[in-house]
């Protein structure tokens, strides 16, 4: 009995330590002045976090139809990734589907200048950061995988590195599908904003080794082959990039797996010796 109870305590005092440890998450107001509205997000910060030292920043992009706490609650695990990589995570809410674009069509959607401007800034305003793209980083999954590509492509100065997971990163061949007509106008009628704000035709905005990139996509996702093209575009280009790819769908499994790669390759990104 004796020993059990030794045990037990162990085990008790174990469980308690370690919890004091975990990664806090938070879900936090913001404000952006260009769209006049105060927007959720959620932020995770490590244990390692009340040490005091600033700690790079990895931005995750949530899909079409979710908000700001689906990797909270379909991945509590992004909390494991927050302490084991000790960068702080952040999910803004993309709104149900602005497709993270300053949107021609509705002024109302002015999430590129949010996310890449307002939330970054109030981020570095409230919290112990790296406040350069050394120490910034974004990605996302489906329509947060294109977001974070077309943001970092067209904010170099702002993040250092990005990757996509199921990205939409070629939204033309879908011109009726997930709000996208709303936010550009019709594919008919205004072709131009297409083609100028579809990731796949903005790769003329990069260099060999401006961003560390990473892109995801499984075999059996209906944006494959677009993710595809994206792949022999850059290798056209010379611009160096992880691609990963694997049998899966366009659902929570295959981005629950996914995401640790990104996580991993963010942290490499980090750890990298930064020029003089």
């Amino acid at each position: 009995m004796t020993f059990l109870r030794s045990f037990f305590l162990t085990a008790f005092l174990v469980f308690i330590y370690f919890a004091a440890q975990a990664a806090k998450v938070d879900t936090v107001d913001t404000y952006s002045s260009s769209m006049k509205k105060t927007i959720k997000a959620v932020i995770v910060t490590p244990d390692s976090y009340s040490i005091g030292q600033e700690l790079p920043v990895v931005y995750l992009l949530h899909g079409y139809g979710g908000n700001y706490s689906d990797w909270a609650k379909k991945v509590p695990t992004i909390s494991n990734a927050a302490d084991l990589h000790k960068v702080i995570i952040v999910c803004p809410d993309g709104n149900v589907g602005s497709w993270y674009f300053d949107s021609p069509a509705d002024p109302s959607f002015r999430y590129e200048t949010y996310v890449a401007d307002e939330l970054v800034n109030w981020v570095d305003g409230h919290y112990k950061t790296i406040k350069n793209r050394s120490g910034r980083a974004i990605t996302g999954l489906s329509m947060g995988g294109h977001g974070a590509l077309y943001l970092a492509f067209r904010h170099q100065a702002v993040f250092g590195a990005a990757g996509s997971m199921s990205g939409g990163v070629d939204i033309r061949p879908f011109p009726n599908n997930w709000d996208m007509a709303k936010r550009l106008g019709p594919y008919a009628q205004f072709p131009e904003r297409w083609e100028q704000n579809t990731v796949i035709n903005l790769l003329y905005l990069l260099t060999p080794g401006a961003l560390a990139l990473i892109i995801d996509c499984g075999t059996e996702d209906f944006f494959f082959r677009v993710n595809n093209n994206l792949h022999d575009k850059l290798l056209e280009r010379n611009i160096a990039h992880d691609y990963i790819t694997r049998p899966g769908g366009h659902n929570w499994t295959y981005w629950t797996n996914a995401v640790t790669y990104q996580m991993l390759f963010m942290r490499q990104y980090f750890d990298r010796p930064k020029a003089n």
